[in-house]
Parts: C-alpha cells; sequence; structure tokens
C-alpha cells in the first residue's frame, strides 16, 4: 500500500519535490531527507546541483517506516502461523475463513469493519498469494485488514499460546523492545 502523502488529485507518483518539501511531508528535517538520499533509502534525481525526490518514492518511504505498536507486532506473528497452515492446508483454511467471514459479516453490515470484511471478502476469492501477502505484510494496509481477520480459530489454543509465548520471549530478550 502507498501512503499518499498530499491529495491524489492534486499530483501524481512521479512529482518530484525539493528536499524541504519531503521533509514538510514526512515531519522531519530537511538534512534527515538529504541524510535518507545520501545512505540510498531514498531514491533521487538530481535537477543541477539540487536533489529532487519522487512523491511516489516518498509515500514508499513513509509506508514502511510508519512502526508498528507490540500489539500490532504480535498480531504480526500470528498471522505468519496461519500463513504457515494456509499453504499447507489451502482448501481447509480458506473453508473456515470463508464460514467466519460470513458471520462477521452479518454482524457488522457497516462502518469500517464492513469495508475491511469486504476487501477479505475479494482476497478470499482472488490468488492465495494476495491473502498470504496480507496475512505477512507490514503495511498500514495489511495491519487493518488483520484487525478484522476472518482467520480466527485457524491455529489451535496451543498453537497460539506457543506463537504468543515466543513473540513474547523475543520480544523481552536483551536489547529488544517490549
Amino acid at each position: 500500500m502507498r501512503m499518499v502523502l498530499w491529495g491524489a488529485d492534486a499530483s501524481t507518483d512521479d512529482d518530484l519535490l525539493t528536499t524541504g518539501e519531503a521533509a514538510r511531508l514526512l515531519g522531519s528535517s530537511r538534512q534527515h531527507v538529504v541524510d535518507l538520499a545520501d545512505q540510498g533509502d531514498l531514491p533521487f534525481v538530481t535537477a543541477g546541483t539540487h536533489r529532487r525526490i519522487r512523491r511516489g518514492d516518498l509515500s514508499e518511504l513513509a509506508s514502511r517506516t510508519v512502526a508498528m505498536t507490540r500489539d500490532q507486532r504480535r498480531s504480526l506473528w500470528l498471522s505468519h502461523a496461519v500463513a504457515g497452515k494456509l499453504v499447507a492446508d489451502p482448501e481447509a483454511v480458506l473453508a473456515k475463513a470463508e464460514r467466519n467471514l460470513d458471520r462477521m459479516r452479518a454482524a457488522h453490515t457497516r462502518g469500517q469493519a464492513a469495508r475491511w470484511l469486504g476487501e477479505w471478502e475479494r482476497l478470499l476469492a482472488g490468488p492465495l498469494e494476495d491473502v498470504l501477502a496480507a496475512l505477512t505484510s507490514p503495511t498500514p494496509r495489511a495491519r487493518e485488514l488483520r484487525q478484522n481477520s476472518p482467520f480466527a480459530a485457524v491455529l489451535t489454543e496451543a498453537e497460539r499460546a506457543g506463537v504468543l509465548d515466543a513473540f513474547n520471549r523475543r520480544s523481552r530478550g536483551p536489547g529488544r523492545p517490549s
């Protein structure tokens, strides 16, 4: 998912921004943008001696650098475990997800939850790789999808407990944030 910086109708992904404009959009200093460009973390082109940043590249950087909360990281770990089961037995896991989705859609006919459930319906009807991407991606879109996941009860209680135990051990390890 690309985060849109400025209105999508006002520009295209190929619009070139000055480092100052890029900094304002990121909420950072101009020097930080220059450093990102010099380190190779933010592609740029030059106009004379000045760096210019493509809006699409800036959006990509912004979407991948939005830090996840501990709950979002835990959800991602659980979703990776679900993805493993999905790869091992796609028919059974997808059937369970579709049954869960039907129940969830009956309970959530309006609002944001209904929107994300509609997105899950589309994903479940499409290629398996798209479902796997939604389960395992750290993007903001995937995070929202996982908050409304139809994959409840795919993991056994023992599997779920094992993943959570591993997550807790890993996130509390030396030098790791909790």
